[in-house]
């Protein structure tokens, strides 16, 4: 090309593209000492959207701890209430609050579950003494030993056939198979951060691009232009800390409303810069939302578009990274059948990873110990706790209750029910004993049923199992409570 065809070529943009991406060691010092700090890392395990958690009853007792420790724990969280003002008022700032109910499947709507990836059932039958309670239902939270019980919810709405509404809504809009890796419709700025513009610029082109976060999707946009021998843009992430493990999963799938043009997604298994990646080529439909899946076993070992046939087959297991390109070159020298320069946009709603077995539960119930007790012949009432002893005077709670576990044991859901004894505001800082067989008598904190709930979300150990649990004089330990699950027998 001789000279006077060239473009001006941007310093600038091609030294913020080293900074942004850290391709040469020690160049962003400087650019940290000036902001006076160090630029968030990608972990998309506790600053993205892919593990939102939807906690059902989030203002009760249970409910409100484990909204607490599963944000401390770097999950979005999502809740269900029945008064989103109460809510407002007891839980932490960033959390996404739907008011609804389940004794009302009207109000149930696919968008409590959309992009979740499991859900925690805190709901109970509103219980209080007969002489009426303080607006914090101190008397309750004393327990029943202490005051009349009587109940304020019809136990059959609320243990039973609201337990039928949510299941149905879950089985009908949960997606176990997938993993939310980004979720544009919720954006956040740790998202905004993930994602840096790699041009052309970076081999003397002049194309210039970015991902904007607008109206619930990310946009995708910029110019292409052909001079100074360049003809790409692109928006990449920052490497993931630590990288992502996709195995199990049968590939990716964008949620996408296209311009017409052909795209490439990009995704390495190398944390290099300038390394291997792994492609795959798709069209677009002008102004029409499609759903692009890319299988793994369909990905193309390419090195600056050319192919490397002996490279090995994609490894899922450890993703550092993953790419959008707008692009004239194809493979090989073969050119882009749908390029041309100039404007373009691809809207973005979600990158998933679909085709996966799911190997945690996805729906954990705390019901209570004490279900199948009443009518149970030989029993020694003036042994049991309150609420085994009052059943019937409470609607049969304990009853509904159980009759709620058989709904979620019948599912077909990957779920998992916790039947505590009697609930304490103590400290939960003893150790946990699991039984099955609905026998065991004692107390445990609300505090240590927050704490086991968020175990369990990681434990694969944990799946279609019913159990009870108490407290005992031992330090309090959860290291302890993966052997414990699993030797509990299945259901």
């Amino acid at each position: 090309m001789s000279q006077t065809n060239r473009a001006k070529w941007d310093l600038t943009r091609f030294w913020n593209t080293l900074n942004y991406f850290e391709i040469v060691p020690g160049i962003n010092i400087v650019q940290r000492l000036l902001n006076k700090g160090d630029r968030p890392s990608v972990n998309l395990y506790q600053n993205s959207t892919m593990n939102r958690i939807l906690v059902v009853g989030a203002t009760g007792g249970v409910g409100k701890r484990l909204v607490r420790l599963l944000q401390a724990n770097g999950y979005p969280v999502r809740v269900l209430v029945r008064d989103s003002q109460k809510a407002q008022e007891l839980l932490p700032p960033g959390v996404e609050i739907i008011e609804g109910d389940i004794t009302r499947p009207e109000t149930l709507t696919p968008k409590l579950i959309e992009n979740i990836a499991a859900v925690i059932c805190c709901t109970g039958t509103r219980v209080q003494p007969v002489e009426g309670d303080t607006p914090n239902r101190d008397k309750y939270y004393q327990g029943v030993k202490f005051y009349l019980p009587q109940v304020v919810d019809s136990p059959e709405q609320v243990e039973y056939l609201g337990m039928k509404n949510l299941t149905k809504l879950v089985k009908q809009y949960l997606r176990p198979g997938e993993k939310v890796i980004f979720d544009f419709t919720h954006p956040t700025e740790a998202i905004k951060a993930a994602w840096g513009a790699v041009d052309d610029v970076v081999m003397g082109g002049i194309s210039e691009s970015s991902l904007r976060l607008v109206n619930q999707k990310a946009i995708f946009s910029g110019n292409v232009s052909t001079a100074n021998n360049g003809g790409f843009a692109s928006v990449r992430t920052r490497n993931f800390e630590p990288p992502l493990d996709l195995s199990g999963y049968e590939g990716i799938q964008l949620q996408v409303n296209g311009d017409g043009k052909r795209y490439k997604f990009i995704i390495r298994c190398e944390g290099k810069w300038d390394g291997l990646g792994y492609c795959y080529s798709f069209n677009t439909f002008s102004n029409r939302p499609s759903s692009i899946s890319i299988p793994f076993n369909e990905l193309i070992p390419v090195f600056r578009a050319k192919t490397v046939p002996d490279a090995g087959a994609f490894d899922a297991s450890r993703v550092y990274s993953m790419q959008l390109m707008q692009t004239k070159f194809e493979y090989n020298g073969e050119l882009n059948p749908r390029f041309s320069p100039g404007l373009f946009g691809l809207e973005i709603e979600s990158i998933k990873a679909y085709g996966g077995q799911p190997k945690t539960p996805h729906f954990i119930l705390i019901s209570s110990a004490g279900v199948t007790r009443p009518g149970r012949p030989g029993l020694n009432l003036d042994e049991e706790p309150p609420a085994v002893r009052l059943n019937d005077q409470l609607g049969g709670i304990l009853t509904w209750k159980w009759r709620g576990e058989e709904v979620v044991r019948q599912s077909g859901l990957n779920y998992t029910i916790i039947r505590p004894c009697a609930l304490t505001e103590k400290p939960g800082d003893k150790g946990l004993v699991f039984d099955q067989g609905d026998n065991i008598k004692g107390q445990v904190s609300r505090d240590a049923i927050a704490a086991l709930c968020l175990d369990i979300l990681k434990n694969p150990q944990a799946g279609q199992k019913t159990f009870e649990v108490r407290e005992e004089d031992t330090p309090f330990n959860p290291q302890d409570w993966g052997q414990a699950l699993a030797s509990l027998s299945l259901d």
